[in-house]
């Protein structure tokens, strides 16, 4: 398959079950939302290392929000409802909590039920008060600003999580140019997120490696610096520089739909924008659940 002179490999990414709930930040200006979302998923770039993995799925205006503030929607996923639980709590008691102005909403009604405001209300030594909204519960946690707005609990959702494709390019130039087209795309598509910085991911990595206790090292495949070393190199003369976009969502369709776009982005650049191809890691098959095959997901 060739799209724009860009050659998409007949290849699949494998990716895994992940648990991952959504919540609703607010505060007084955006840029006090900012502030409690980057603090918030801050280091939860991979569950290998950082217990979860977040991103901020989409900013949120006033009309949209539960108490008519500017706010955003931000996505969490982990491999179990205890991990998950417990990321929320501390991520949103350290990060969410802390900064000025700020309350917290459940962004998911159904599913599994992860303590929110249930968690966090013992911060408020007994001065903490209940409070119920029709159907919907809160604490109004005592803080020095005035009062912190929790609900009480949100929901949660069976997700996958390492969704991804390879941007083959020419140079470093190149490469960045793809990736920021395709990491624009990704972020207009509901219910997917790009957990690592900026998006895009330069530190591809295998399974295992050759110094002992080592989870995962470089993806020496794809180093274009290894080429010549590498017996088993995936990188084809004229490529240079080589970015990889991971993509964790709500429902395998909201991968593949965040696939597609970030893919076109990347193809509409074309071959004369330095781009040669796009291909996807996986396992053989052997360890995720799901496989979204590049041809598929495009077609």
């Amino acid at each position: 398959m060739r799209l724009n002179g860009v050659h998409i490999e007949d290849t699949f990414a494998e990716a895994f079950p992940m648990l991952g709930t959504r919540l609703v930040i607010t505060a007084d200006t955006p840029a006090w939302v900012q502030a409690a979302v980057v603090s918030m998923t801050g280091f939860a770039t991979s569950v290998i290392a950082c217990g979860c993995e977040a991103a901020m799925e989409r900013p949120l205006a006033s009309d949209e929000t539960p108490d008519s503030r500017p706010g955003a929607a931000v996505l969490l996923f982990a491999m179990s409802k205890a991990e998950l639980a417990k990321q929320v709590a501390r991520r949103v008691g350290q990060c969410v909590m802390t900064c000025p102005g700020t309350a917290c909403y459940a962004g998911l009604r159904d599913g599994p039920t992860i303590p929110l405001g249930n968690a966090l209300r013992y911060f408020g030594d007994g001065w903490q008060i209940a409070k119920r909204v029709g159907s919907r519960r809160y604490w109004r946690i005592p803080v020095m600003d005035g009062e912190f707005l929790c609900e009480a609990a949100t929901g949660a959702v069976d997700g996958v999580g390492g969704g991804n494709f390879i941007i083959l390019a020419a140079d470093r130039r190149a490469g960045l140019a793809a990736a920021q087209a395709a990491v624009l795309a990704i972020c207009e598509v509901p219910g997917a997120i790009l957990p690592f910085p900026g998006g895009v991911v330069r530190s591809g990595s295998k399974i295992g490696g050759k110094y002992k206790g080592m989870i995962a090292s470089t993806n020496t495949a794809f180093c274009p610096t290894l080429r010549a070393a590498v017996p088993a190199s995936l990188v084809p003369e004229g490529v240079e520089s080589i970015l990889e976009l991971v993509i964790d969502g709500v429902s395998e369709a909201a991968v593949a739909a965040a696939m597609r776009a970030g893919i076109a982005a990347v193809a509409d650049l074309g071959a004369a924008g330095g781009v040669v191809s796009v291909t996807a890691g996986n396992y053989g098959g052997k360890l995720g659940r799901y496989q979204f095959r590049l041809h598929e997901v495009m077609a």
